[in-house]
């Protein structure tokens, strides 16, 4: 029993070691994590006013937006295009992963908004998933409070 054991652990590690974005292609009606539909989807720009009407609060959302950046290491976070810079979407509890062929998609992001603070441990550690040059990453200082969404499923449209 404790060789099965110790094979399993050993297996759950090699997996979280070679985590890569799923190599799939991102078209058009595929969906990524709970299924989804476009209904009642709004922009970014109207979450920002949904969000500052809830003053901040977790909100349930869906938002239509375009892909610009897809995490490089798993596809567990993508970044909406946002005339405020651009939303950080994460998918939820590691749940699924998107595969980078989803960068410059339209989507539906179906999950939970809210404002949060960033750290600066965390967003360099985001910037090392993008593949940012070291000089990017260093340069980041501060924390930054920001709009986020927990998704629990993508559509592409």
């Amino acid at each position: 029993m404790k060789t099965f054991a110790a094979l399993v652990v050993m297996l759950f590690v090699a997996i979280n070691i070679n985590a890569q974005p799923p190599e799939v292609p991102a078209e058009k009606g595929t969906v990524f994590g709970a299924k989804t539909t476009a209904d009642d989807a709004i922009t970014v720009e109207q979450l920002a006013a949904v969000m500052k009407s809830r003053e901040g609060k977790k909100t349930e959302v869906k938002i239509r937006g375009t892909v610009t950046t897809v995490c490089e290491a798993m596809g567990c976070w993508i970044k909406i295009k946002s005339a405020d810079g651009d939303l950080m979407v994460r998918m939820k509890d590691h749940a699924f992963f998107v595969p980078l062929a989803l960068n410059g998609k339209e989507v539906i992001v179906d999950g939970i908004a809210e404002e949060k603070t960033t750290s600066v441990a965390q967003l360099k550690h985001y910037a090392e998933d993008a593949n940012k040059s070291k000089e990017e990453i260093d340069a980041i200082k501060e924390a930054k409070k920001e709009l986020t969404i927990t998704a629990k499923g993508v559509l592409v449209i």
